[in-house]
């Protein structure tokens, strides 16, 4: 197995209403006769004081013994989990969590069979727990702060190393109508669409796989980053004619970019986003998140107007 990746993104909420979003990732690489090696992401997102903050760690051993599921400890950053039931721990500078969560939803398995074939680039087992109730501790600036809030999980593993030579946007959609979204679009080094695939799991935990003719996925304004010089897509829109599902994605802040070539050789954007859109003729809401790649090594916006 070349490539493995266990990675949450939520929302938190503090008793007072305040929301932070969080990343929380942790990837495997293996590669020959080399000893595994693991790195690690956590950010936090504090849209009401504009400030968005991230660590990494990384090294090997980081697999720890368990009868079931997962779990890891990376230089006192923990992740455990199995049937639902998961606790995440990391600490940075001003910002730590100490998370349990439990799924609430049965997992949902992408490309209808939890395996995405990617061509010549390889293949990937892939599936997401897209709704997941968290309870725990938030520590700001020492203040350790009890929050609610929801997860998302994705787990995806096989033998590839890149998709496609450009770079990816992924979508992850809780809406509050209790519908959940999540689409891929992986694009080649000059923007074309290399493969698309999205599912759509209802309140209910039904997952319903969608072939790219089935979604529209619109870019409609751009950021440009005064750290790397990058510019990513910074909102879009998203139709599903056949929910009769129309959203617009509008990150909370724009500045969530990681620059992570210490751990991973990968500056990325994964920032939390609000929704807001109609579902035939009634309105919804709800929260996300989204992950970008490719654009800091050059893949162009393209805008549709």
């Amino acid at each position: 197995m070349l490539t493995e990746w266990w990675y949450y993104t939520g929302h938190l909420f503090t008793e007072d209403g305040t929301r932070y979003g969080f990343e929380y990732v942790i990837f495997q690489a293996n590669r020959g006769a080399f000893p595994p090696y693991f790195a690690s992401h956590f950010a936090i997102t504090n849209s009401a004081e504009e400030e968005f903050v991230y660590a990494e760690e990384f090294g090997p051993n980081a697999i720890r013994e368990t009868e079931a599921g997962f779990a890891f400890d990376l230089n006192g950053w923990t992740m455990r989990g199995a049937l639902g039931e998961d606790h995440l721990a990391a600490t940075m500078d001003r910002y730590a969590i100490d998370l349990r969560l439990t799924a609430t939803k049965p997992p949902a398995l992408h490309d209808e069979i939890g395996y995405v074939d990617f061509g010549a680039s390889g293949g990937s087992y892939y599936y997401s727990r897209t709704r997941i109730d968290v309870t725990g501790t938030l520590t700001v600036d020492g203040e350790a702060l009890a929050v609610t809030g929801e997860a998302w999980f994705d787990h995806q593993w096989g033998d590839f190393i890149t998709v496609g030579a450009g770079g990816w946007d992924w979508f992850s959609v809780q809406l509050e109508d209790g519908n959940d979204l999540t689409i891929s679009l992986v694009r080649d080094n000059d923007g074309t669409l290399v493969t698309a695939y999205g599912t759509l799991v209802r309140p209910d935990g039904e997952a319903v796989h969608l072939d790219p003719e089935q979604f529209v996925v619109r870019t409609t304004d751009t950021w440009t980053s005064p750290h790397t010089g990058a510019t990513w897509p910074a909102r879009w829109e998203i139709e599903v004619p056949s929910e009769a599902l129309v959203l617009t994605i509008t990150p909370t802040m724009a500045d969530q970019e990681l620059d992570t070539r210490t751990s991973t050789d990968v500056i990325y954007w994964e920032g939390e986003v609000l929704i807001e859109g109609t579902i035939g003729d009634a309105p919804v809401n709800g929260l996300g998140y989204v992950e970008l790649t490719g654009y800091a090594d050059g893949l162009p916006v393209v805008l549709d107007e």
